[in-house]
């Protein structure tokens, strides 16, 4: 991976291909890998920039909090220093959801297309962001290890962690190998992250609204919801995978990657 300053921290990327510009967002507490199915698949006709945000993968740390309208920002940032200047298709899953609905809000101009990918539009009830407070306190105390090992039961459908162990061992090792710092400014991020759920028909770019059929975080219903409340998204109902779809089923998530991008 390569780097670059971004206000003022410095961070990772994988940048491959060629073509329309194409921005894969993470999820929490994981890195660009998550992407990689996807990176392969789109390369051959896409310029695929994947970003580790700060805080995660390779990328530098800030400690406090980091809301998702900086992350948004740094994602912005990171396309000047790479002179991208033609608008971009953004995609997020969950927390890179979140990020993806702050890249409208504050960068609409560079924005060609939305991929919103298991994620959500509502804030955090009082109680979701007590918990997400106390994890942020937890994982700065006693390190990520817990996380690591009770969050990919979470994460994936219980036919891949019984079908494909080794997808939620990778998850556990990334997780594992986290910042707790990192970890923590996002949990206290996502806490305090805004309703957008008002914003949603007002999203005038082609989107594209992914989830899988069996995510719990994000589930179907309330992703069809986004979906319906957004003029003209297209919904792809994903079989066979959770809230970690581009991973558990990246042939049915790289099909409808590359069918939405023929068609803008």
């Amino acid at each position: 991976m390569r780097t670059l300053a971004v206000h003022g921290i410095r961070l990772a990327y994988v940048d491959e291909g060629s073509g329309p510009p194409v921005v894969l967002v993470h999820g929490f507490p994981l890195d660009h890998a998550m992407w990689d199915a996807q990176v392969e698949a789109l390369k051959d006709r896409c310029r695929v920039i994947v970003p580790d945000l700060r805080g995660f993968g390779r990328s530098d740390v800030t400690e406090g909090t980091v809301t998702m309208e900086q992350f948004a920002d740094d994602v912005a940032g990171l396309l000047d220093a790479l002179g991208v200047g033609e608008p971009v298709v953004l995609a997020g899953l969950s927390m890179g959801g979140y990020v993806a609905f702050q890249f409208f809000r504050r960068h609409r101009g560079r924005l060609r297309a939305l991929v919103l990918c298991d994620t959500r539009a509502g804030a955090d009830t009082p109680q979701a962001a007590a918990v997400r407070r106390e994890t942020a306190e937890n994982v700065l105390r006693e390190g990520p290890d817990s996380l690591a090992e009770n969050m990919p039961d979470k994460l994936l459908a219980a036919a891949t962690l019984r079908d494909r162990p080794e997808l939620g061992e990778s998850l556990r090792r990334v997780i594992a190998n986290s910042d707790p710092r990192g970890i923590a400014a996002a949990s206290l991020g996502m806490a305090e992250r805004p309703d957008v759920t008002a914003m949603l028909p007002e999203i005038d770019c082609p989107t594209l609204v992914v989830v899988g059929r069996e995510d719990a975080i994000s589930p179907p219903d309330e992703m069809r919801r986004i979906a319906a409340a957004i003029p003209g998204a297209r919904l792809v109902e994903v079989p066979d995978a959770g809230h970690m779809s581009p991973m558990e089923n990246p042939a049915a998530v790289n099909a409808a990657l590359r069918e939405f991008l023929a068609s803008l």
